[in-house]
């Protein structure tokens, strides 16, 4: 697709050379920004040369550090994603029923949620609707929307900006669990005073991602883990191997055969998933689809969420 801008130095321009721009500048790095379009660095390379050879006007300072944008860079990223937008609401609102179930979504997720839970969840909603493909991004970090690197994202931080798109998902319940081995190795735990003499496994403090992430250190000052990971499924992989105990969420815990639940009546450590999207990016029929199945899969799925049942409850295909 080509564009003319009337009374500017560029005449035309492509735009797949543009979202290579908008790759880079907000990666800030070609090799990253490589792995989010899904293209080799030298075609990145090649792309920004092109562009800047059009527009006669260099866009980055390039250094071992990464790419940072020139001050023409920055004019142009301005402009580039107002257009983005744009087509982003014409896709919406011009192409309508025409587009509105077929496409590509990228979603964020936290990585223990996005594996365990959204996963299946999400092999169901592409059955029934076979003309979207999802791509599922279960990382133990929060995705960046502000940079595109999804369409929308389930984070345990509730955005701040009103930028984006927010709705409450769930909540969700998280326990200290343990090997039934384990346990008989140890001495017995009769209430929380108990707790810290344990050999405990924890998040990296200081790579900890989210304000409302579990952190053992400050629930449990006292604990001295033996053992931090920054992984949530490597914790609970040491935990199924009787090495020690960690809080886990239920939906991770429950369904794990082996673990045993720590003080069940005693403990209620909760927390809160968030939907949400970029404001044009959420008004895509096929994000619309997606966002409410999810609010439906969530609401049926609540007291297995919460630690209250082992079963998940599955919608109708």
């Amino acid at each position: 697709m080509r564009f003319c801008i009337i009374g500017g130095a560029l005449n035309q321009f492509n735009w797949d050379n543009l979202r290579v721009f908008l790759g880079v500048a907000r990666a800030q790095s070609a090799l990253e920004a490589a792995h989010a379009l899904d293209m080799n660095q030298s075609t990145i390379s090649r792309r920004l040369a092109r562009l800047e050879e059009d527009i006669g006007s260099k866009l980055f300072d390039r250094s071992s550090q990464g790419h940072r944008l020139t001050s023409a860079g920055h004019r142009l990223l301005e402009h580039v994603e107002k257009l983005e937008s744009t087509l982003a609401t014409v896709e919406s609102e011009v192409f309508g029923d025409t587009l509105a179930l077929t496409g590509e979504i990228r979603l964020g997720a936290t990585e223990g949620f996005g594996s365990y839970f959204l996963a299946p969840h999400l092999a169901h909603f592409c059955t029934r609707h076979p003309g979207i493909t999802v791509d599922l991004l279960p990382m133990p970090r929060n995705v960046n929307l502000s940079k595109r690197e999804a369409d929308a994202s389930v984070t345990v931080d509730r955005p701040t900006t009103d930028t984006f798109v927010t709705s409450k998902l769930a909540q969700y319940r998280l326990l200290p669990y343990a090997t039934q081995d384990y346990l008989r190795r140890h001495p017995a735990i009769g209430g929380l005073a108990d707790l810290p003499g344990h050999r405990w496994i924890d998040y990296v403090d200081d790579l900890v991602f989210a304000k409302q992430q579990f952190s053992l250190q400050k629930w449990l000052p006292a604990a001295k883990p033996f053992m931090r990971s920054t992984s949530v499924i490597a914790q609970l992989q040491a935990v199924r191997s009787g090495l020690g105990m960690a809080v886990l969420p239920c939906f991770l815990g429950s369904v794990t055969e082996g673990l045993v639940p720590i003080l069940p009546a005693e403990i209620d450590i909760t927390r809160t998933f968030w939907l949400v999207a970029p404001q044009e990016r959420r008004e895509l029929a096929r994000i619309k689809a997606l966002w409410d199945y999810l609010r439906r899969v969530a609401d049926a799925n609540a007291d297995f969420l919460m630690g209250k049942s082992a079963s998940i409850e599955w919608l109708p295909r």
